[in-house]
C-alpha cells in the first residue's frame, strides 16, 4: 500500500488548522423559529452565511480568503503550488526583521553596559572593540586595488578608499565579537523565527519520539556523499535531543544510477518487513557498494525475508512514491540534497551541527512552556 503522508501542518506560519468543507450549515428547527422574526436569516442572506462560516473558520485557527457562490477557498487551496515563491519573500521580510531586532538588542545592551560603567555608550564601543582594531596590512589593500582593474577594467576606488572600508569590515567584525559577548552574559533568547513551510512526511519513515514538538524532514539521496556526512550530524542530533525531536526521511534520488533499481526503492521494499531505519543505516555506511547484489546482501544481514524482498525490488512497487518524494520537493525549492525542514523551516545543505542546534534550540525556546 502507497504509505499515507502526515497532513498535520509542522509549523504555524499561515498554516491551515482545519476546513469547514465551505457548505452552508443547515438550520435546526430551531433556528428557523428564530428567522421567522428576521426575513434576513430566514433567506441566509450572504453577509448572515458569510459572517458564520468565518466565524467558525477562525474558531479552528482558519481563515478564509474567498468565496465563490457558497463555497469557501482557504490558503491550502491554491497555495501549495506558490510555497517556494511565497516562502522567498517571506524570508527577505524575516531577514530584514531579524537585523531590525539584532540591533535594537544590541542597542539595549550597550546601553545597560554603559550604564553600569559609568560611560557614554560611544565611548564603551571604543573601548572594547574600536581600539582594538589594527590598520588593515597594505598586502591585503594592494591585493583589493589589483582585483577591481581586473574585474571592472578599470580603478573605481583609489587605495586610501580600500583602506577605509576594509577598517570599517574589521570594526563591526570587533564589534559584533563584542555583541556576541554581551548577549552571552544577559542570557539574550531570540523568539523570532524564521518562516516556516508546510511539509508532508511518511509516518512509517520516521525516527525518535513519535510526539515530539520538533520535527526534522530531511530530503535525501543515499548515493550523495554531502547526505553521507549529513547523517552522522542527524544521528548526533536524535542523541543530544532524545525525546525532543522526531526525524522523518524522504527521497530526493538526483544522482542517476546503473541499475532499474535504485536504493530508495530498496529502502522502502525493507520497510514493508519494518527495517526501513536499519536499511537506512546500512546503505549511508557502505555507499559504493550498491545495485542488486548489494540490496539483497543487506537485507539478508537484516533477516528479511528474501523472497518478499526480491519481488518488491522487481516489481517497482516504489517507483512512483519515490517520483512523487521528489516532485514534492522541487516544489518545496528543495534543489539540492541534503535538505531540511525543521518545523517547516528550510535548512540546505550538510550544514554544522551548530547550525541545526540553533534552530532547534530557538524552536524549542518557542514552544508553550
Amino acid at each position: 500500500m502507497t504509505p499515507q503522508m502526515d497532513s498535520q501542518p509542522l509549523a504555524g506560519d499561515g498554516a491551515a488548522q482545519a476546513s469547514l468543507g465551505g457548505r452552508q450549515p443547515r438550520f435546526s428547527p430551531r433556528w428557523l423559529s428564530i428567522a421567522v422574526a428576521g426575513p434576513l436569516l430566514l433567506s441566509c442572506g450572504w453577509l448572515a452565511c458569510a459572517t458564520w462560516q468565518n466565524a467558525a473558520a477562525q474558531s479552528s485557527g482558519e481563515k478564509p480568503v474567498a468565496m465563490v457562490g457558497n463555497e469557501l477557498l482557504y490558503e491550502k487551496d491554491y497555495l501549495p503550488p506558490l510555497q517556494a515563491q511565497v516562502q522567498k519573500i517571506r524570508m527577505a521580510e524575516y531577514d530584514l526583521k531579524r537585523k531590525a531586532l539584532e540591533a535594537a538588542i544590541n542597542k539595549r545592551l550597550v546601553q545597560a553596559e554603559a550604564a553600569k560603567r559609568g560611560m557614554k555608550e560611544e565611548e564603551l564601543l571604543h573601548q572594547e572593540a574600536d581600539s582594538r582594531v589594527v590598520e588593515p596590512d597594505e598586502s591585503e589593500v594592494e591585493q583589493v586595488w589589483l582585483a577591481q582593474m581586473f574585474q571592472a577594467g578599470q580603478l573605481r576606488e583609489s587605495k586610501d578608499k580600500i583602506r577605509e572600508q576594509l577598517k570599517q569590515e574589521l570594526v563591526e567584525e570587533a564589534r559584533d565579537s563584542f555583541f556576541r559577548r554581551l548577549r552571552e552574559q544577559a542570557g539574550v533568547k531570540i523568539y523570532l523565527l524564521p518562516p516556516a513551510m508546510d511539509v508532508g512526511f511518511d509516518p512509517s519513515r520516521v525516527r525518535g519520539n513519535p510526539g515530539a514538538k520538533i520535527t526534522i524532514v530531511e530530503f535525501s539521496d543515499f548515493h550523495c556523499p554531502f547526505c553521507r556526512q549529513a547523517y552522522s550530524t542527524v544521528k548526533n542530533l536524535l542523541q543530544k535531543y532524545d525525546g525532543k525531536i522526531r526525524v522523518a526521511y524522504r527521497d530526493l534520488p538526483l544522482q542517476e544510477v546503473q541499475s532499474n533499481v535504485s536504493a530508495a526503492e530498496a529502502s522502502r521494499c525493507a520497510g514493508d518487513q519494518g527495517e526501513f531505519w536499519p536499511y537506512h543505516d546500512l546503505l549511508f555506511e557502505n555507499q559504493g557498494e550498491y545495485g542488486p547484489a548489494g540490496f539483497r546482501t543487506f537485507a539478508e544481514s537484516l533477516n528479511l525475508n528474501m523472497q518478499q524482498f526480491g519481488e518488491c525490488l522487481e516489481s517497482g512497487k516504489y517507483k512512483a512514491q519515490v517520483r512523487e518524494d521528489f516532485q514534492e520537493a522541487i516544489r518545496l525549492g528543495a534543489v539540492g540534497t541534503p535538505y531540511f525542514f525543521i518545523n517547516g523551516v528550510p535548512l540546505n545543505g550538510a550544514r554544522p551541527q551548530q547550525d541545526f542546534e540553533a534552530l532547534i534550540e530557538a524552536q524549542l525556546a518557542a514552544l508553550p512552556q
